[in-house]
């Protein structure tokens, strides 16, 4: 296994670079780097910005219009963009939706819905969650009868993330209840501007609204947006699933939050405390470690040329397990480090970008939201205990 990269992949990089530093706005980036709001209007841009050069799904085949990388590749393509402080790609569409529609979609489904997602114009939701149904997904109860040419959808959706925004969502939906629960479950995209659709928020500890409730009152929804078949979805849903777990990981967000941390250890005078810079350095080591892991997975792709298969779908469990949890340790360093000043958290002072004159220096400002914020990583796409079950079955065999 060679975990190094090539002259043409280090040249690969160096392209990147420089393109990201020539098209990433510079008030973006500055969010992103100390962690402010990004609002609608900032995530989308960047999502057009990218759409644009056919690499907002960076990650998919040249047959649908992707730029048809190989896994290294776009390893860099992420390391490169969160380093240089671009925002995270809203996987809804890109990430999680397309690859669906690409293995399991009618041609007409691909050509109706991958030029909007790859352009960044159409902004996609997750309804998976209801209430009662997180990591026991398969219990899920939101109904989908067959009328016809159409399918009549009733029940509710929860912690939809961003699904304000939404334009389309993409649903579990239970066509059948008899049986095992998994057989009777279906994948349908939904027109949020249907008749029906109400989005109701829901206001976080951090007093912001990233996630809502989505509820369907006699929908009517085409019967040709099903993907694939009848009863089918849940095959379809644990294909999507390791996609999304695998991004949970996010080792190069962690590395620049990493370098976040010591910028804020070494303002409030933290960094020559040997046992605070002990607990940056064992995070550090975490890091490194779990980019090694996700290496091997890149690497191994690089030699036997294929870009998925059971094992990349098996760690994406291990992935999202180790880097949910670094996720919230980085998060509760910055918390320590700013002791006191971290704490008081005064939403519309963010927004009018001078809370940093009320409570102290600016880099003070988000701690306190960034941490309730990331409380939820190790729950959301799995939570990490049914993960550790999941990886002991597939990986370890037990």
């Amino acid at each position: 296994m060679d975990l190094t990269f090539t002259s043409e992949e280090q040249a690969f990089r160096e392209r990147i670079r420089g393109w990201v530093a020539q098209h990433l706005p510079a008030d973006i980036s500055h969010k992103v780097h100390n962690a402010l709001h990004l609002t609608r209007d900032d995530m989308q841009r960047w999502a057009r910005i990218l759409g644009k050069e056919g690499w907002h799904g960076y990650g998919w085949p040249k047959a649908f219009g992707g730029p048809g990388w190989t896994a290294i590749e776009r390893h860099l393509f992420e390391e490169e963009c969160a380093l240089a402080g671009a925002p995270r790609i809203v996987p809804f569409g890109p990430v999680m939706v397309a690859p669906v529609i690409m293995a399991f979609g009618t041609p007409e489904q691909q050509q109706r819905h991958l030029p909007g997602i790859m352009s960044g114009d159409v902004w996609w939701s997750q309804g998976y969650s209801e209430p009662g149904s997180g990591s026991d997904l398969a219990s899920l109860k939101c109904k989908a009868e067959r009328r016809g040419d159409y399918y009549i959808v009733n029940g509710q959706k929860t912690w939809t993330t961003l699904g304000q925004y939404g334009e389309w969502i993409f649903c579990l939906v239970r066509t059948n209840s008899e049986g095992r629960q998994q057989a009777g479950i279906s994948f349908l995209l939904i027109d949020m501007k249907t008749p029906g659709v109400s989005v109701r928020p829901i206001v976080l500890l951090d007093g912001s609204v990233e996630v809502n409730e989505v509820w369907f009152d006699n929908v009517e929804v085409p019967a040709d947006n099903l993907v694939g078949e009848e009863n089918k979805g849940w095959t379809y849903a644990k294909y999507l699933l390791a996609h999304e777990r695998a991004g949970i990981g996010e080792v190069n967000r962690a590395k620049r939050e990493l370098e976040r941390l010591k910028r804020i250890a070494q303002l409030e005078g933290l960094y020559e405390d040997g046992r605070f810079r002990d607990q940056i350095a064992l995070l550090e080591v975490d890091i490194v470690a779990l980019e090694m892991l996700i290496l091997r997975v890149v690497s191994a792709s690089r030699s036997t040329g294929k870009e998925s298969g059971k094992q990349t779908l098996d760690v994406a469990g291990l992935l999202k397990i180790r880097g949910s949890e670094i996720q919230q340790r980085y998060t509760e360093l910055m918390m320590l480090a700013g002791g006191p000043f971290s704490v008081p958290f005064v939403a519309e002072a963010m927004e009018g970008g001078w809370q940093g004159d009320v409570v102290g220096a600016a880099h003070f400002a988000p701690l306190t939201g960034s941490y309730f914020n990331y409380r939820k990583t190790t729950i959301y796409g799995g939570s990490n205990e049914v993960q550790r079950n999941i990886v002991a079955q597939t990986v370890l065999g037990s």
